[in-house]
């Protein structure tokens, strides 16, 4: 049984600028504190917070996102799961919706789901309120 979840964040910053923290690493790193390589690209290669995890892009387009996602803790017959956004103009700035699907565990996807809040949108939101206003 595979466990997904379907998150929604709002960030005060336009879309493009959204896109750009997701998937320039050198911005990826300023805001999360660790190493990070994105190829943006169909087959590109994704890594993050050191190494903690990887994948590889499955779409990229300028509102939507999408990459395979394994946890370096994870067993090696564990399938990695996949990482959807798809952004959209809001009055605040844009509306993040982030589905991550294909968890192998309920608790994985628990400590996901709080991961999402605390160590990728909350920081996001930081930068860009110390950066971008």
């Amino acid at each position: 049984m595979a466990f997904d979840l379907k998150l929604e964040f709002i960030l005060s910053a336009k879309p493009k600028r959204v896109m750009q923290l997701l998937t320039d690493a050198k911005l990826i790193r300023k805001w999360s504190g660790g190493e990070a390589v994105v190829e943006n690209k169909v087959g590109g290669r994704f890594e993050m917070f050191d190494g903690w995890v990887r994948g590889e892009v499955l779409k990229a387009s300028e509102n939507e996102l999408t990459y395979t996602w394994k946890v370096s803790e994870w067993l090696e017959e564990t399938k990695p799961t996949e990482v959807h956004y798809l952004l959209k103009e809001d009055e605040a700035g844009t509306r993040v919706i982030v589905h991550h699907s294909g968890f192998p565990s309920e608790d994985e996807m628990k400590s996901h789901k709080a991961g999402w809040t605390d160590y990728f949108f909350d920081p996001i939101e930081d930068f860009i309120m110390a950066f971008d206003k």
